[in-house]
């Protein structure tokens, strides 16, 4: 079958459940997995404090679940492609749920990580699905407005994630951050099985050694830098974690350029546009992440705020993208999107050199809002021009690997940021007093924003408005075979 017949196909039962029912689904599976990345942020001294462990168990935490949503959610997408999006739509479901109830009834942080890596890949499995279920249930002139609602519901998942997780730790207990799915999940399946319609793509094939190289890869790296303080930078296990996590990367960029259908086709980097984008998505999410990571431990062990109001005090960073988001996607329709990203990392990166400057064991709230609004407005600028730059930079038929491409990415970048911040942190302070804890928070802050400040130079490197798209034609050219059916 011709690969346009097949996307007809593909399209053609959208009314087995209409364009209502696949919105919710996907939107309430979509908030469920977005939820999960920062959910955990305010739990986190409560999970310490009743499941013991160190600062590196409270990495892994964290991390074991963004780097297996990183590294597996190309893959994810590939596999509805070859057996089905709407099975493999609910095998992710169902992966996440039952891992949810395994985190919940982790007596130890050993099979809390474990549950948090496997929710992982039911996230990965399950997220890249939900746009290709929407696309197939929604008609061609109506998915930007779909696709909008879908974008804000998982916006809303971020802003609300420190928030709820604080009030469920604090009001019930932190089990609670994850028994919330598995209701959720458990509703969401029939509904899928019953009102989404089946699709595959036209390119079945799994990239198993991509997946692989990038898998370990990554592993090694993040592993030596949650170990390298406890076990020595120049240890055995650290060094060869750094030396075979960056052979394998190197082995994955040489496979991307030669297999004939890798998970990531380095060829989409020959695009300025798409690799300076993508560059610049990393290095934020590396400083936002691991700066959250550790600002909510502040707040609570040193601040002594409760989870509820640790969650609150995060809102104006969190919550700011809901109110600036339509105000950037204006801006952005006016004056293109570079300079709207570069000037929201650039504030980012000012937020959190402000909270550097301020942190100290007596800080008052008042002192840190501007911190936190200067943040939040800059990850507002970032969020909705960047996803645009991403799809201009490419061809039509590479949009949807190039948006995985960027989902992951951003992913890595925030497992990488608590690992490295973390690092930081160690080297510098501990939990042993309020004291030691902002001498290892304030030099972790100034690397995350050094990190973010360079994205922002990064995003500069984008072409401007009128030269993306061609920009984006000749990073793609040649090998134009290889592009048939790359869209996820």
């Amino acid at each position: 079958m011709e690969p346009a017949q097949q996307e007809q196909r593909q399209d053609a039962p959208a009314g087995r459940g209409g364009v209502g029912w696949a919105l919710l689904v996907t939107s309430v599976a979509g908030f469920m997995a977005a939820l999960d990345n920062l959910v955990v942020t305010t739990a986190l001294p409560s999970i310490r404090k009743d499941l013991g462990g160190a600062l590196e168990d409270l990495e892994w935490t964290v991390s074991a679940y963004t780097l297996t949503f990183a590294v597996l959610l190309m893959f994810g997408a590939a596999l509805g492609d070859r057996f089905g999006r709407r099975r493999m739509f609910l095998v992710g479901l169902g992966i996440f749920s039952t891992a949810s109830a395994g985190a919940a009834l982790a007596p130890g942080m050993g099979e809390l990580i474990a549950a948090r890596a496997v929710q992982g890949i039911g996230a990965a499995i399950l997220m890249p699905l939900t746009l290709t279920l929407l696309s197939a249930a929604v008609p061609p002139q109506r998915r930007g407005m779909v696709f909008g609602i879908w974008g804000a519901v998982n916006g809303l998942a971020v802003a609300a994630g420190p928030l709820i997780g604080g009030s469920l730790t604090e009001h019930i207990s932190w089990q609670w951050i994850f028994w919330v799915n598995v209701p959720l999940g458990l509703l969401l399946i029939p509904l899928a099985r019953l009102r989404l319609a089946e699709s595959r793509g036209p390119n079945p094939r799994l990239d198993v050694p991509g997946t692989l190289l990038a898998s370990g890869g990554l592993f090694g790296i993040v592993y030596a830098l949650v170990r390298g303080n406890a076990d020595g930078w120049t240890s055995g296990p650290v060094l060869g974690g750094l030396i075979a996590g960056g052979v394998l990367l190197a082995l994955f960029v040489r496979h991307g350029m030669r297999a004939r259908n890798p998970i990531l086709p380095m060829r989409l980097f020959r695009s300025r546009a798409f690799a300076a984008i993508n560059t610049a998505s990393l290095l934020m999410f590396l400083g936002m992440f691991g700066s959250i990571f550790l600002l909510s431990q502040f707040l609570q062990g040193v601040a002594g705020y409760s989870p509820t109001e640790a969650g609150l005090r995060m809102l104006p960073w969190t919550g700011m993208p809901m109110i600036v988001a339509p105000i950037a996607g204006f801006l952005s329709d006016r004056i293109g999107g570079r300079p709207v990203v570069a000037a929201g990392l650039a504030l980012q990166a000012v937020g959190l050199g402000l909270f550097a400057l301020v942190i100290e064991p007596g800080v008052s709230y008042g002192a840190q809002i501007p911190a936190l609004v200067v943040s939040g407005v800059g990850m507002a600028l970032y969020f909705a021009p960047s996803a645009n730059i991403v799809m201009s930079s490419v061809r039509p038929e590479e949009q949807g690997i190039a948006s995985g491409a960027n989902n992951a990415l951003r992913e890595v970048g925030g497992a990488l940021g608590v690992a490295s911040l973390a690092a930081v942190f160690s080297a510098q302070g501990g939990y042993e007093s309020a004291t030691r804890f902002v001498d290892g928070i304030t030099p972790a802050l100034w690397v995350g924003a050094a990190a973010v400040a360079v994205g922002a130079v990064a995003a500069l490197l984008v072409p401007g408005r009128r030269s993306a798209a061609a920009a984006g034609k000749a990073g793609a050219a040649g090998d134009a075979r290889l592009l048939v059916g790359a869209e996820q």
